[in-house]
């Protein structure tokens, strides 16, 4: 299957935008730059929009989530404008009972942990993604030549929160469970895929420009965990889009040592956190993958002569690959001064790529 020809990459409206280009290895006439979360948290109108409705529901409300997603790149001029969602919401319109706590993160009424919890499980329909395609759609309507990320968790991520059932320091259940329990544990990264990559394909037939898969927790596992019991759902996740022809992004934290191998599930791009250099990164991976990262979101809040150097080096390091988008090395932290990512922008586009 092909894109609809009036998709933002089809009709002309992204497909020369200095992030595709980027993504895709070529030279952009801008060095594109966005940030994880920054839709959200430390906007102040973000705060404002959201008073008196939960996260999920904010998420599920089509105008509230496009108005979200859309504040940033008026705001601060980034070149992508990130899906606002969360990585539960597949759960959540499955049926699954799942709620985000303030102050604790996703909990789940009930963990995942039997054969019977797994058989019960109920699938993700595809008329129950309609706020998600409607959420994009009013989205990309105003967003013009910027493009529009979507967003998915990956299976390993998503399955450690429906094991433990709330967020955890060491993931010990899920990674307890890939042992002592294979087949349940497969049966369960199953479900996870399916429902992410299924949440991920509706943003991009929706009108989202590419497409990137969160592994917020696989830095818990050593490189052969991942690549037997983890690699092969992400790529499974992925198959759910890789014929719709957008570039595909996948991240984690604390993944340095599992590079190569997140990369193998079949992706266009890596993210790199902050604890790696990107010239490493990019002979880690053979100097071939287009890269995006890794500015640390520590020196958000340090003076701005030591932020200006440090992001000067990320740039450097990040000339070693194919191509660079400059983000940060994990997502904005909330308690960020929002004129402090405006003032980033503008240096990361002054500088000539």
């Amino acid at each position: 299957m092909t894109l609809s020809p009036s998709h933002p990459l089809m009709d002309g409206r992204t497909a020369n935008s200095p992030l595709i280009t980027a993504y895709r290895g070529g030279k952009p006439s801008r060095r594109p730059v966005w940030f994880m979360r920054q839709a959200g948290r430390s906007l102040p109108e973000y705060r404002e929009l959201r008073t008196g409705t939960t996260m999920l529901e904010s998420c599920l409300k089509p105008a509230m989530a496009a108005e979200i997603t859309l504040q940033p790149v008026r705001r601060h001029d980034v070149d992508a404008a990130i899906f606002f969602s969360d990585i539960v919401i597949p759960l959540k319109l499955a049926g699954v009972g799942v709620d985000i706590v303030p102050g604790v993160g996703p909990v789940l009424d009930h963990p995942i942990r039997t054969a019977a919890d797994i058989a019960a499980l109920p699938e993700l329909t595809d008329a129950a993604l309609d706020p998600i395609r409607e959420a994009v759609a009013l989205t990309v309507a105003e967003l013009g030549s910027t493009p529009l990320i979507g967003f998915a968790g990956a299976p390993f991520t998503v399955a450690a929160y429906m094991v433990e059932g709330r967020p955890s320091r060491d993931h010990l259940g899920p990674r307890t469970m890939m042992h002592a329990q294979p087949e349940l544990w497969a049966g369960l990264m199953e479900w996870a895929a399916d429902a992410s990559g299924k949440f991920l394909r509706a943003q991009i037939e929706a009108g989202a420009s590419a497409g990137q898969l969160f592994d917020s927790w696989a830095g818990s596992l050593g490189l052969a965990d991942y690549t037997e019991h983890v690699a092969p759902a992400s790529s499974r996740a992925l198959d759910h889009v890789r014929d719709l022809g957008v570039p595909l992004i996948h991240f984690g934290t604390g993944t340095s040592e599992l590079l190569g191998a997140m990369h193998a599930v079949g992706v266009d791009v890596m993210g790199v956190d902050y604890r790696l250099p990107l010239d490493e990164a990019n002979r880690r991976l053979g100097g071939t993958v287009p890269l995006q990262g890794n500015i640390d979101p520590a020196l958000l809040s340090a003076p701005w002569e030591v932020l200006e150097q440090h992001v000067r080096d990320v740039l450097a390091a990040g000339a070693a690959a194919p191509s660079h988008v400059v983000n940060l090395g994990h997502g904005v932290p909330p308690e960020t001064d929002p004129a402090v990512l405006t003032r980033l922008v503008e240096l990361v586009h002054s500088i000539q790529p």
